[in-house]
């Protein structure tokens, strides 16, 4: 009687959630993206977690050093500190979401018509672009908003976003358009053209969801810098103004009049935009990895 041999059984390795892989093979990114939660959690209920009101003025606190009563002292007028830092939490998360975006897609959409159609557009449209990019995209930001002005509907100064956004659209639409010249070559591009679909539904139904992935990278990442900017200009007079709590501006005006007397009042607020830059930045550069292919484990 000769026995049968068994056939093996091969057992499938159970999947991690694809957030627990996030976090175990992206651990810094993990750790910004726990920063960015924590900001725009603060932000959103800013005043249930802010101690006092970030524009009352009280003279009898003047310069008082950090302390139980305020936790991180207080300005030239007596205003808390980190009150002012939570409430400004808003101004940059709000702004910097809004002219990322604003920027990220008009780039995205550049940079794909771009690539699609390619000959002489191409050409065009990148030799503008190049004209975009060879501006420091501080200057740029001064320039616009300079011309602009400050103009605010519904509490946002829409000029300002616009003015962030500018800088940020001609390198968003340089790497998407360098991965939409490569979808464009793909057979089921050819099959679309085929099929008579117009340009507009292969761009935007057939080229555009392919690009997510880098629009998603630079969108993110332009979130620190379109934080910095905000600062940037806010410091420079040509942002958020008084009595509006925005972390550049905490650094300008009579913080810098009474740096030795209160260093509290730069030292907090330039804390709260490093860890906001930091915190994007971190989590953008893992964004960028966990869409890669080539790093995949």
């Amino acid at each position: 009687m000769t026995a049968v041999a068994s056939e093996p059984t091969y057992v499938v390795p159970k999947r991690r959630h694809p957030v627990l892989q996030f976090v175990v093979q992206q651990p810094l990114g993990s750790a910004g993206l726990v920063v960015i939660i924590a900001m725009i959690l603060a932000a959103a209920f800013a005043g249930y977690v802010a101690p006092y009101d970030p524009v009352a003025v009280d003279f009898g606190a003047m310069l008082a050093p950090p302390s139980i009563d305020h936790w991180l002292g207080t300005d030239s007028f007596g205003r808390d500190v980190l009150s002012r830092i939570i409430y400004g939490a808003r101004t940059a998360l709000s702004v910097g979401f809004l002219a990322s975006f604003l920027g990220s897609s008009l780039g995205a959409t550049i940079g794909v018509v771009s690539a699609y159609f390619g000959g002489r557009i191409d050409l065009i449209v990148q030799r503008f672009v190049d004209i975009l990019l060879s501006f420091p995209i501080i200057v740029l930001a001064l320039v616009v908003v300079a011309v602009l002005g400050n103009q605010k509907i519904l509490g946002l100064n829409l000029n300002l976003i616009v003015a962030i956004a500018i800088p940020i659209t001609p390198n968003v639409a340089r790497v998407v358009r360098s991965s939409a010249l490569a979808i464009r070559e793909m057979p089921f591009i050819d099959a679309a053209r085929a099929a008579g679909y117009s340009h507009v539904r292969i761009i935007f139904r057939h080229i555009a969801p392919n690009v997510v992935a880098p629009f998603l990278i630079m969108l993110t990442a332009f979130v620190a810098q379109a934080i910095l900017l905000e600062a940037s200009l806010s410091f420079l007079g040509l942002g958020v103004t008084e009595p509006t709590p925005a972390w550049g501006l905490m650094l300008s005006g009579s913080a810098a009049d009474f740096y030795r007397e209160a260093p509290w009042m730069i030292v907090f607020p330039g804390v709260a935009i490093s860890l906001a830059v930091f915190a994007f930045n971190l989590f953008g550069d893992s964004l960028r990895d966990w869409f890669d292919p080539k790093l995949k484990v």
